[in-house]
């Protein structure tokens, strides 16, 4: 690997890393609260890079005014799977999660026959030029997702230690019940964290939209490594997630870069195996925060 291949492929790696980062974080602040996984959630993102998509490139907004539009799609959605499916469905795990797989597909193909199969929906970047470091050239739209990350990351933890209902999440991760004795609305907690998820899979659809083909089976692509991520750094634990969420995205795109995808995934899930060998509960604990 020559300089400026390897400088591409760690500035890759830090952008992917921080998507992974604002993917898995909404995966385990849902299961945090709920306890429940999500597994529509990849199609989260994908909702949010095709409302890019739709905005942006076909009407002509603003990029940026289109990539709120996708925050909305996401926390909509979220709100909706959550008050339809996770609601009624509360404490049982596997019918949750049966639900959600179910789910994917209803999105997939409902995507699918909208927007046609098999075909990539081309996003033209915002800015067409490069940034330069020792001589290599990164696209600017891979640099902008490290500001990005780093203010929703920043801003979700804030949140969460120093406002009331973040508070109260961080309580209903910790114990529910105990939660609910102290008067805090578990169905509001619920919905809450379900609509900050959506919210996070919409920033992240904004993003990948200018870098990834988006196409109906985006979600597929993205839920592997975000459950891998959300794992390993431990259910629940927004710290743990984020650690993970640069270690995989360094391995992931090293390893396509240098071998394959294919080989990408082998190497991330056989790293996930020997982690939770040593440590069950993943890098960190359970709680939200």
């Amino acid at each position: 690997m020559d300089k400026q291949l390897l400088i591409q492929t760690i500035a890759n790696s830090i952008a992917i890393s921080g998507i992974y980062a604002l993917i898995a974080i909404g995966l385990t602040l849902a299961f945090g609260v709920m306890q429940m996984a999500n597994l529509a959630h990849g199609h989260f993102v994908m909702a949010g890079a095709y409302a890019v998509y739709a905005l942006y490139s076909l009407s002509g907004w603003s990029f940026w005014i289109a990539v709120v539009a996708a925050v909305v799609v996401g926390t909509i959605l979220g709100i909706g799977v959550e008050r339809t499916i996770f609601k009624p469905l509360r404490g049982d795990v596997v019918g949750g999660f049966i639900a959600t797989a179910g789910l994917m597909f209803i999105f997939e193909v409902l995507v699918g026959e909208f927007w046609g199969w098999g075909l990539s929906r081309p996003v033209p970047s915002p800015y067409k030029y490069a940034v330069k470091f020792f001589g290599a050239a990164v696209s600017f739209q891979r640099i902008l997702a490290i500001p990005f990350t780093v203010v929703c990351i920043a801003g979700l933890g804030f949140f969460m230690r120093y406002f009331r209902l973040g508070r109260a999440l961080r309580a209903v991760s910790q114990d529910p019940e105990a939660a609910a004795l102290q008067g805090i609305n578990l169905d509001r907690m619920t919905m809450l964290a379900m609509a900050i998820a959506g919210g996070l899979a919409g920033v992240a659809g904004g993003l990948v939209s200018v870098i990834y083909a988006i196409t109906p089976s985006l979600g597929h692509r993205i839920i592997l490594p975000a459950l891998i991520v959300t794992v390993v750094g431990g259910m629940g634990s927004i710290a743990g997630v984020t650690i993970a969420a640069f270690i995989f995205g360094f391995i992931i795109t090293f390893v396509t870069t240098l071998i394959d995808g294919v080989a990408a995934q082998m190497v991330s899930v056989t790293i996930m195996a020997i982690v939770l060998a040593i440590r069950p509960r993943g890098i960190m604990g359970h709680e939200v925060g």
